[in-house]
């Protein structure tokens, strides 16, 4: 299978789409949904990421934050996601801009999902440098009290046995290092199926990113803080 990881994952080039000025972050349109299950209180989640957030290729309502919103209201979670995904976004990127879609909500989030390295790794970036850029993100929304969920990546095989070392450990690492959750590997829900990769063969198609929000969402909700109950009634 090890062959079929390295076609995919050499074509699936997440900056292919090329830089893009970043946009104010957008609420997605699944917030406008009256009929679904929600209770409690509205929790805000941050999807700070590339292309595989920012919905290249599919309507802006079919974009993996906004279809995640959708999957978390009908288990009954009053989530409201906002895409911070922009395409062609390396960690470098992500971490310059950080700050600055922070300070541009409303309200802290109640939790950050983190979608970058795809492009560090495809453009042949150190990993050394993939690797800070995470920690110092991570460490800004600690300082915050910001939990984060790590959306892993793994090396292509065509880059070598020592890059695949360096680079693959990086997510569990910085995940265990700050006490944040882990998806090991975001794309394997569509990784070897490329009947769920859009023409392009480097995006997933909306039925593509259906399958990473099935894939993924229990572990977005095990991410959010859990707020204690209400003392009872004397």
């Amino acid at each position: 299978m090890k062959w079929k990881l390295a076609a995919a994952l050499a074509t699936l080039s997440l900056g292919a789409c090329g830089d893009e000025a970043a946009p104010a972050p957008a609420e997605t349109t699944a917030s406008a949904m009256p009929d679904l299950p929600v209770v409690g209180e509205r929790v805000t989640i941050l999807a700070l990421g590339d292309s595989l957030f920012a919905g290249y290729g599919v309507d802006p309502g079919q974009s993996y934050p906004a279809r995640l919103e959708s999957a978390l209201r009908a288990r009954g979670i009053n989530a409201q996601v906002v895409n911070a995904g922009v395409s062609g976004d390396t960690t470098a990127a992500g971490l310059e801009r950080l700050d600055f879609v922070l300070k541009g909500m409303k309200a802290p989030p109640a939790l950050v999902v983190i979608s970058l390295g795809g492009n560090d790794m495809l453009r042949g970036l150190p990993p050394e440098q993939t690797r800070k850029n995470l920690d110092e993100m991570l460490t800004r929304l600690d300082q915050r009290k910001v939990p984060v969920l790590l959306m892993g990546m793994l090396s292509a095989p065509n880059w070598g046995a020592d890059h695949a070392k360096a680079f693959n450990a990086i997510y569990p690492d910085l995940a265990k290092k700050h006490g944040d959750g882990l998806v090991p590997f975001f794309l394997q829900a569509v990784i070897d199926k490329p009947q769920l990769i859009q023409a392009d063969r480097i995006h997933p198609t909306a039925e593509g990113i259906e399958a990473m929000v099935a894939a993924t969402v229990e572990d977005v909700a095990k991410a959010l803080p859990v707020k204690p109950a209400p003392p009872a009634p004397r």
